[in-house]
């Protein structure tokens, strides 16, 4: 009653400039959801709504009037409140530059050097490092060099760092940004379209587009420097915000809110929501950020606190900040060891907002995994507690025992206490405070959640009778293991304190910490997250534990103060040992392009058409289009039973949002219509489960409401009744499928040929290795575009949906069957895709459809975007399966015979199944198996059906040829290399194994890339560099490993159409979806090129008159589908026809004319052209014949990775890669192709776990969960070969395809990673005879950090500590 007494105030803020007043706000609004439905600037985008991707990331800009200077930092504003940003300035691609009034050298450059394809992702970048850039040209470092910042290489990366992209690899993407720094080394930066290899630095700086370091973006515009920016009161209906100024009225403000039973959020940076998703309605949202008390770090000789409203950025300036003296002092050590650890929590653009209490106040009350409880734990850490009027000090240790947070109860400040000075005032020896912090977790840099973490603290000293080091006292801290919340393993330390370090007391430590590290039932890998635990004590030791006397010669002379000078070996020793804690990212690449004139400007490496709108935000895709009036909004309800009957489906009516406007289903599909919601030519998937659910996952309905965030909402409070009773049990297995005879049929045309006599073959082999088993899961499209689309319907019973779809044609005929409309009724339209990856293609059509048949029964426009978590169950994913086989082989090695048992997990529904079988053996057949034989099932399962994803069934096919390899040369005890050499396909075994697509003798380049391989890439002398590092390295292991690929890639037939317009500019339309790949540029291309063969007096550049257009289902028939990657060559030999049409058509034109005039220009030409009637648009569709429809792909890689035995975690230090595209169309769109298949091959090898429950519903269903690489994960060295194998007179000016087959190459990271596994496995068993270590081992897939650990031992330190106490 009394809120509303209370003067209401106006949210005045900024975008790129622009001011915006509002008086009434939903306290719930996001910043996100505000910019893209109220404002014109699109750029930002909705990727996860987790704050784990970057795809909406803004700079956010504050202005202090006290200091008069402006606070610019990035943010995630799907987490930022609206109501937040009171005052604030917010800056996003769009306001850096346009193509009307300039692009910003960002842009230019992210353009030139090739690192924008499907482009959803490039604004985020855009302006993630903006975000540093500014920050960086505030600093007080010297002038850069003209044309370059003050940002520095390693800023550059990091500023990235906790960007996604799907698509390019992200090396081109850290160059671009890398361009910017003064200290970058020119020849690092790789191929872009700015200058040539061989030019000079000057030449190179020169062509760079222009940066003046000086010429600043106004970040903040002067209006609003006087607008106020506390005590802010908003409402909206019956929800409110309040920022308090101060804490007595923050008090005020919680009683009055208890009095009146007010549901209360308290919110600072609202990071929390992206974890713990909000499924409560908050009547008022008290923001803690502009309370004075709250805002305060205070430093003086008891420590450091930090106030409650403090970010975590913030918080780590101040760590790192150092007092004056010669030396670090060893707080200033302890502080800047803490900062680093925070440095690796989340990413920059949530640190940004996120606070230090914030993140406790989570462990406390939600028992989330934290980082920071653990390492402040770990230095006795103390919070200030407000509960009503009553303030409580207490160490963080207890506040994290205490039953859970409630509302009223605040948490005011943090303090870190100075250790130096109470161990000055206690310390009765000298002795040394050593103090390190770990964390084991998927990514490197962060941005991902720890297996655990932990913080060690110890004081020792040297022992002058012994020499040996003492523990004078330790503080040992452990978290995020699946605990409650960080504890200390006060049993470990207390067996510490006062014993002399030496293996036998290490060794009864570990022990002792095995039985007090337990995580919880239930929590996965529990084995693992022990290990790492002992692990690292152990690494934390170890330097102490018998330190020859010689580490001190020289250094106990003299000493006053501290017993360890800060040179003293002791603590060089320890520090040196740490030195790889802080991990580089990218070293130099290379990339080798060659060049081509001969079909110019084919062969070119043109920056992708479009490159630089999609880094300024201008591009529009899907649901960038303006919603139309009256437009509606949908979410799909889904099943989580994998069998049951639908009883009844409810909303929730507590959890309701307002606005819901119809739940649509199978029941209101009209009559004439059916229940269609994608179809093949192996069968159709229904769009709503009818009376049965077949799977977990399946739609049930779709909720209609005036908003996505309600439409969401409801879906997710949506109740389904289950009825399961005389139902069978589901088949979630594929040893249950065969059991129950659950199979799909493979079509006779689609099931690969066998090759040979098996029984001959294995007759003739002298070993055998029989029926061993291979499992590989699924894996997620994480395309960074959901699945979207607009429905609108139109005059006389038609309807036009904008899809984001691989396949129009397809979703054009399934929504005219749905509706029970002719399908001229229906027109799709697609522009652009944001990334598709085969997820975009059947998928899509029934998100289409659904959106189509609610705008049919509700004549509204209807549309919507899928939050990351439903995309996620419902997408399906890469087919599992399970292999076994039977291998023959000669004692040379030479295999003389394979067969395969093959089960493929297609899910509920044939989907595009039918084409695994095929595809899997033709990745197969790289090597020469003498005879092949197989059986293979594709079975139907209750679980989501699987779809097509980028080299779909060829890089499990690749894989379990290198699989079998392996297993032969560990049974014959000989070197893999070998035997991958040995059994390489003659060109007669080709022909043999690949009939009709092998091509002639000089197209099989596989034998000169494989031999070219080993002396680019140094295969040999690496081989026995990475040898000899394995010998004298314990805890890390190399391993390398060189593989080839064969990919055979089919044509399809593809329509096409070009048009020249009156002014002589030219219109294209293509079959083909631009999904990042290029197709658009390459077609531009092509059309240049053939049109240029007029030849008129100055023509210019035809290329710059070429607009591709979005694809239409009523203009261009027969599009089919964008997949295999062929589809590019295809559209292009398509507008070929189109342009060799038009030319026939101009040159007795132009003959006539030139007779006439002595000289034609194009425009002129083209003018009298319209005057004379020559029809000026040409149609075609290509047909491939049969000698050109199939071809063959070469290349090969060569992978070397570390492996870190305490934690299981690998570096991939370099990967080189060698590449046959024939002659390129254009080397940079194919580069660009290369490195981001391999990347995404990385993902699946060695990091993307598609978990689920046990009813198949998938459970790692976001960013929190599912890790796709970053840029930590990718190669150090990565570097490219384009190999130009010269004319092939089958295939479209002489190219081949780049999409899919590089990722086949990614395979050579997973079989260097076994090797350097098997390394460990040596070692671990010239420590002890251990039973359970072989040197024979199947390495799942894929091989993750606990994975990896597994294999190498989570006994290792046991083992080794057993040895060393055996030894003496």
């Amino acid at each position: 009653m009394e809120e509303k007494k209370e003067t209401r105030g106006t949210l005045v803020f900024a975008v790129n400039g622009e001011k915006f007043e509002l008086s009434s706000v939903d306290p719930s609004t996001t910043l996100l959801e505000f910019l893209r439905s109220q404002t014109r600037f699109k750029s930002v985008k909705l990727g996860c709504g987790e704050g784990g991707c970057g795809a909406c990331v803004v700079l956010l800009s504050k202005y202090d009037p006290v200091h008069d200077q402006v606070a610019d930092f990035t943010v995630s504003s799907c987490l930022t409140l609206l109501c937040s940003v009171n005052g604030c300035s917010i800056t996003t691609t769009e306001g850096l530059g346009n193509c009307k009034d300039g692009f910003h050298p960002i842009h230019e450059r992210v353009a030139g050097f090739h690192a924008s394809q499907c482009g959803f992702c490039t604004p985020g970048f855009c302006i993630s490092f903006f975000g540093s850039l500014v920050n960086a040209e505030k600093s007080n470092r010297p002038e850069p060099p003209s044309g370059f910042s003050k940002i520095t290489v390693a800023e550059a990366e990091k500023a990235i760092a906790g960007n996604l992209c799907r698509c390019t690899g992200y090396r081109p993407i850290a160059d671009a940004c890398k361009s910017f720094s003064s200290d970058v080394d020119m020849e690092d930066l790789g191929f872009n379209s700015f200058w040539k290899n061989g030019e000079s630095k000057e030449v190179k700086i020169n062509r760079l587009p222009s940066y003046n370091h000086n010429h600043k973006i106004c970040t903040f515009p002067e209006f609003l420097k006087n607008e106020t920016k506390s005590s802010l009161f908003l409402g909206s209906g019956k929800h409110f915000w309040h920022s308090p100024a101060n804490l007595k009225e923050l008090q005020s403000v919680l009683e009055l809110s208890k009095a009146c039973g007010t549901r209360i959020k308290l919110v600072a940076g609202n990071t929390g929501m992206g974890y713990y998703k909000d499924t409560e309605v908050y009547e008022k949202y008290i923001d803690l950020r502009y309370i004075l008390e709250l805002s305060k770090i205070r430093r003086d000789s008891s420590g450091i606190e930090i106030g409650a409203s403090v970010t975590i950025s913030k918080a780590i300036e101040v760590l790192k900040q150092e007092r004056r003296g010669d030396f670090l002092s060893e707080d200033d050590m302890m502080l800047r060891r803490l900062a680093d650890h925070m440095e690796k929590i989340a990413s920059g653009f949530v640190r940004n907002i996120a606070t230090v209490a914030g993140n406790l106040v989570m462990a406390q009350r939600k028992n989330f995994p934290s980082d920071i409880a653990t390492i402040l734990l770990s230095v006795d850490s103390e919070v200030t507690i407000l509960t009503g009027s009553r303030f409580e000090n207490l160490l963080l240790e207890k506040f994290l025992e205490r039953p859970p947070l409630d509302s009223e109860s605040i948490l005011l400040s943090i303090k870190i206490p100075s250790w130096e000075s109470s161990r000055n005032a206690s310390s009765k020896c000298k002795s040394e405070l050593l103090f390190q912090t770990y964390r084991g977790a998927p990514r490197p840099l962060g941005n991902a959640l720890p297996y655990l973490n932990a913080a060690f603290l110890a004081e020792v000293f040297l022992c002058k009778d012994s020499g040996g080091i003492i523990v004078d006292s330790c503080r040992l801290s452990f978290g995020a293991y699946g605990t409650k919340h960080s504890i200390r393993a006060r049993k470990v330390e207390e067996f510490l304190a006062g014993k002399m370090l030496s293996v036998s007391i290490l060794y009864k430590a570990v022990n002792m910490l095995r039985a007090t590290v337990v995580p919880e039932d239930g929590i996965s890998r529990p084995a693992y997250r022990v290990s790492l635990a002992t692990g690292f004590l152990f690494e934390f030791l170890r330097p102490l534990v018998d330190c020859s006397a010689e580490v001190f010669n020289g250094y106990l002379e003299g000493f006053t103060g501290s017993l360890f000078a800060r040179s003293s070996g002791i603590k060089e020793k320890h520090e040196q040992l740490r030195y790889d804690k802080y991990p580089s990212l990218l070293s130099s690449t290379k990339q080798a392009i060659p060049l081509h004139r001969e079909y110019y400007p084919v062969g070119q490496p043109i920056p992708k058409s479009g490159a630089a709108i999609q880094a300024s935000g201008e591009a529009v895709y899907i649901d960038d289009i303006p919603s139309p009036k009256s437009c509606l909004y949908g979410a799909f309800v889904y099943s989580t039973k994998p069998l049951a009957r639908i009883k009844s489906i409810k909303l929730k009516p507590n959890l309701q949002p307002d606005g819901i406007t119809a739940v649509i289903s199978s029941t209101d599909i009209p009559k004439g219509g059916e229940n269609i919601g994608s179809k093949t030519k192996f069968g159709t998937e229904p769009l709503f489960a009818d009376e049965i659910i077949k799977c977990a996952g399946e739609p049930l309905a779709f909720v209609v409401a005036d908003s996505q965030k309600h439409a969401d909402m409801a879906a997710k409070s949506a109740v389904v009744d289950y009825d399961i009773e005389n139902l069978e049990s589901p088949i979630l297995s594929l040893e249950e499928a065969v059991k129950r005879s659950s199979l799909f049929k493979v079509p006779p045309f689609l099931y690969p040929k066998q090759v040979g006599d098996i029984s001959k073959g294995m007759a003739d082999a002298e070993q055998k290795i029989l029926s061993a088993e291979i499992k590989l899961e699924s894996q997620y499209h994480f395309y960074m575009e959901t699945q979207t689309a607009l429905a609108v319907p139109d005059e006389d019973n038609c309807i036009i949906v904008y899809s984001s779809i691989q396949c129009p044609e397809f979703a054009h005929s399934t929504i005219a069957r749905c509706l029970g409309i002719p399908e001229h009724n229906v027109r799709v339209i697609t522009r652009r895709v944001g990334g598709g990856f085969g997820g975009k293609g059947i998928k899509a059509m029934s998100v289409a459809t659904a959106c189509a048949l609610a705008a049919h029964k509700l004549r509204r426009p209807v549309r919507t975007y899928q939050n990351r978590k439903t995309d996620m169950v419902m997408t399906g994913g890469r087919h599992p399966m399970k292999i076994t086989y039977s291998v023959g082989f000669k004692s040379s090695g030479n295999i003389t015979a394979l067969h395969l048992e093959i089960l493929i997990n297609a899910g509920m529904c044939a989907d595009m199944s039918s084409i695994i079988p095929r595809n899997i053996i033709g990745a197969l057949k790289k090597y020469d198996w003498g005879v092949l034989s197989f059986d293979i099932k594709l079975c139907k399962t209750n679980l989501s059906s699987k779809s097509t994803m980028r080299a779909p069934g060829e890089v499990q096919g690749s894989f379990i040829a290198e699989a079998v390899i392996e297993h032969v040369a560990s049974t014959l005890s000989m070197e893999v290399d070998s035997v991958r050499n040995m059994n390489m396909h003659t060109y007669q075994s080709l022909c043999l194994f690949y009939k009709d697509a092998e091509g002639e003798l000089l197209e099989y380049t596989l034998p000169s890339i494989w031999n070219k391989l080993s002396t680019s890439a140094s295969f040999i002398q690496r081989t026995e560099m990475v040898r000899e590092f394995n010998r004298i390295n314990n805890w890390k292991k190399r391993g390398i490993s060189r593989v080839p690929i064969v990919h055979e890639v089919w044509l399809r037939s593809t329509p096409g159409k070009v048009s020249i317009l009156l002014d002589g500019s030219i219109v294209v339309e293509v079959g083909g979806i631009e999904i990042g790949q290029g197709l658009w540029t390459k077609v531009k291309q092509m059309v240049a090129f053939s049109l240029n063969s007029i030849q008129c007096d100055a023509t210019g550049e035809l290329l710059d008159k070429v607009r591709v257009v979005q694809s239409d289902t009523l203009s261009l028939i027969q599009g089919g589908l964008t997949a295999g990657s062929t589809t590019s060559e295809a559209s292009c030999e398509a507008v070929r026809i189109c342009c060799d049409i038009l030319v026939e058509r101009l040159i007795p034109l132009k003959e006539k004319l030139l007779q006439e005039m002595g000289s034609i220009k194009w425009e002129t030409l083209i003018l009298q052209a319209y005057s004379q009637s020559v029809n000026l648009s040409a149609s075609s569709f290509y047909v491939p014949d049969f000698s050109s429809m199939r071809y063959l792909n070469y290349g090969g890689a060569v992978s070397e990775v570390e492996v870190n035995l305490l934690t299981g975690e690998t570096t991939i230090l370099q990967a080189d890669i060698i590449y046959d595209c024939g002659q390129s169309l254009n080397p940079a769109v194919d580069l660009g192709q290369i490195e981001g298949a391999f990347v995404q091959g990385i993902g699946f090898f060695m990091l993307e776990e598609y978990l689920t429950n046990s009813d198949g519903l998938m459970v790692a269903d976001g960013t929190w969960t599912y890790k796709i690489p970053t840029i930590d994960t990718i190669p150090k060295h990565f570097n490219v070969e384009i190999l130009n194998s010269g004319h092939h007179q089958k295939r479209v000016l002489s190219s081949k395809a780049s999409g899919e087959p590089p990722l086949l190459l990614a395979v050579s990271v997973h079989c260097a990673v076994r090797e350097a596994i098997k390394e460990a496995r040596k070692q671990l068993l010239s420590w002890s005879s251990s039973d359970g270590v072989s040197l024979t081992f199947q390495l799942e897939v894929p091989a993750t950090m606990p994975v990896v650990k597994e294999l190498c031992g989570l006994g290792i330190v046991e083992r080794y500590l057993e040895w060393k106490m055996g030894a003496k």
